[in-house]
């Protein structure tokens, strides 16, 4: 099938099996290895990018069901017109957020936490310690624990709600 999605910020038109998955089609064909994949069971979040701003699981989206809609992986934030200059300024507040709170260990489900606590931060809800781990139930770290991850999102919040007024 005939494909045409954008993919942060560029548009693409691919012929791919209809069986395809998003996250296949990101890894393979777009090579944007950020989105991992963790379980194929869709209980991880290893692979949660955002489709049109909403942070969905990657292995649990065909491919097809992204046409004609926006595609942002962990590749598509935090830099201008997705290219980078390599400097530390490029991060996304949550980026940058995660790297000051030390709140990632091996680095694999960051992509698929920042992704998600991006969409909570900008869901406009309170943010407190509980309702960050409430809001990355779906996402599992396997080796850093949460602490620094919900310390991380919550300086992120801070800093999001300071860059958008």
């Amino acid at each position: 099938m005939n494909l045409t999605l954008t993919v942060n910020g560029a548009e693409h038109s691919l012929d791919v099996p209809a069986n395809t998955l998003l996250v296949e089609l990101l890894r393979t064909r777009l090579r944007l290895t950020g989105t991992h994949v963790g379980c194929d069971t869709s209980q991880c979040g290893a692979c949660t990018v955002h489709l049109d701003g909403c942070a969905v699981k990657a292995c649990t989206v065909l491919a097809a069901q992204a046409q004609g809609r926006s595609v942002t992986t962990i590749e598509g934030i935090g830099r201008p017109n997705g290219t980078r200059n390599g400097s530390p300024d490029d991060l996304h507040p949550m980026q940058a957020a995660f790297r000051d709170c030390h709140a990632l260990q091996c680095g694999f489900c960051t992509p698929g936490m920042i992704l998600r606590a991006m969409e909570l931060v900008e869901s406009g809800g309170t943010l407190d310690n509980r309702t960050v781990r409430e809001g990355l139930e779906g996402n599992i770290c396997r080796c850093a624990g949460y602490h620094n991850i919900v310390k991380a999102v919550l300086a992120a919040g801070d800093a999001m709600q300071e860059q958008s007024r």
